[in-house]
């Protein structure tokens, strides 16, 4: 079967809730800026030292498809009914790691470079599509109503994107130095 369908042939595509509208709206304007945030997630989980961070980034990924399905419907009633939301408990959920890494790790005194590690680097891209992404859906929500718990989670998201890459670059801070440590101690006892 061609995953083709030319439906989109003459400039337009189908949501969620089954309505065509012209390709370069600004609804799918957003929500596939919020699919290109997602692969970028994907590929930074590819990229973690960490397997906790790996395993933080995949479950956030699903939880994209839930955010872009909504976006991506102009029935909201039709696709609350038959699929599952972003809701306050996923805003709290990410403001729990925000706050958990946040205490963990050293305090930053001054501005960073945006990644001192290859996952760190991608993590940032991550917050910038998201700010991009958060840009473009205060435009869409303007002439559209939205659940406020979007609005809430979006904003939260790039702050989890911050965090996770501070989190990522000092995990390979870590190893880095305990690769140097066991590199002097081998070199020390003659191995």
């Amino acid at each position: 079967m061609p995953i083709y369908t030319k439906g989109g042939d003459k400039g337009t595509t189908s949501l969620y809730d089954g309505q065509r509208v012209k390709k370069d709206s600004l609804r799918v304007e957003t929500y596939g800026t919020f699919d290109e945030l997602n692969a970028n997630i994907s590929l930074a989980d590819k990229l973690c030292v960490s397997p906790k961070n790996k395993a933080i980034l995949q479950h956030v990924e699903y939880k994209m498809f839930f955010l872009q399905g909504e976006i991506a419907t102009q029935n909201t009633q039709k696709f609350l009914e038959n699929s599952r939301t972003i809701s306050d408990d996923d805003v709290h959920e990410l403001e729990q790691i925000i706050d958990h890494y946040t205490t963990e790790l050293p305090k930053v005194t001054s501005f960073i470079l945006p990644g001192a590690s290859l996952a760190g680097a991608q993590l940032h891209i991550c917050r910038t599509v998201c700010r991009r992404a958060e840009r473009q859906f205060v435009r869409f929500s303007t002439d559209t109503d939205v659940r406020p718990v979007l609005e809430r989670y979006i904003n939260r998201l790039s702050d989890f994107m911050y965090i996770m890459a501070r989190s990522e670059d000092h995990e390979a801070y870590v190893q880095q130095v305990t690769n140097e440590v066991l590199k002097r101690y081998a070199q020390a006892m003659g191995r």
